[in-house]
């Protein structure tokens, strides 16, 4: 399971005093625990629902650095970014935007997509596809596109 490799690489960083890793990885524990105990009853994370919380972490610290940089703060944002690294090393691979194009493309045709009024539909279609490996906001801009 991830969770019990991200605490294996906890006590290593704890070791080697690495606090940019050590503070990322307490953060997923964090963030998962408070998952696996919200709701009506206590439930434990498989990975896909552990990936699932990683990747929003890795957006928040992404959103994050934006917010920084736009406030001329450069130290925090590479904080961030720094962090947004540790993070992502427990995410699968991601899509490269040649793949991303290429299966747009290929779940818009198979589905017929072509209007604008069916951008909710494809979007649920393209993401079912994706699952996670690219980022929202250029699945977004290219399914526009397409339907343009």
């Amino acid at each position: 399971m991830i969770i019990d490799d991200i605490r294996a690489d906890l006590k290593d960083a704890m070791k080697a005093k690495d606090v940019v890793k050590l503070r990322s990885l307490r953060a997923i524990i964090a963030a998962v625990q408070e998952a696996e105990v919200s709701g009506s009853s206590a439930t434990e994370l498989d990975d896909a629902g552990v990936q699932k919380i990683i990747a929003a972490q890795v957006k928040r610290r992404l959103e994050a650095a934006e917010a920084f940089d736009a406030g001329d703060r450069p130290e925090k944002a590479a904080d961030e970014r720094a962090e947004m690294a540790v993070l992502e090393t427990y995410l699968p691979a991601g899509l490269s935007d040649e793949e991303v194009e290429a299966l747009v493309t290929s779940v818009m045709e198979a589905n017929g997509f072509t209007e604008k009024s069916q951008m909710g539909a494809a979007m649920k279609a393209v993401n079912a596809e994706v699952a996670g490996r690219a980022d929202g906001r250029q699945v977004a801009a290219l399914v526009k596109s397409r339907l343009a």
